[in-house]
C-alpha cells in the first residue's frame, strides 16, 4: 500500500472535510440542511485553523 504523504495543514484540512461531513450527516434531517451544516462547519473549522495558527505564531515570537 503507497504511503500518503502529506503535509499538517493538508492533514488538517483533511480532517476539517470529513469531520464536518459526519457532523452534517448526523446532525440534520434533510439533504439541504446536511449540506448547508457540513459547509458551515467546515467554513468554522478553516477558519479556527487560521486563527489559531496566527495565535501560535505570534504567541511564539
Amino acid at each position: 500500500m503507497p504511503k500518503m504523504a502529506l503535509s499538517h495543514f493538508e492533514m488538517a484540512i483533511l480532517f476539517s472535510l470529513l469531520t464536518s461531513v459526519a457532523l452534517g450527516i448526523t446532525g440534520k434531517t434533510g439533504r439541504q440542511e446536511q449540506i448547508r451544516y457540513s459547509a458551515y462547519c467546515f467554513g468554522s473549522f478553516v477558519l479556527a485553523l487560521f486563527g489559531l495558527g496566527w495565535l501560535m505564531y505570534f504567541g511564539h515570537r
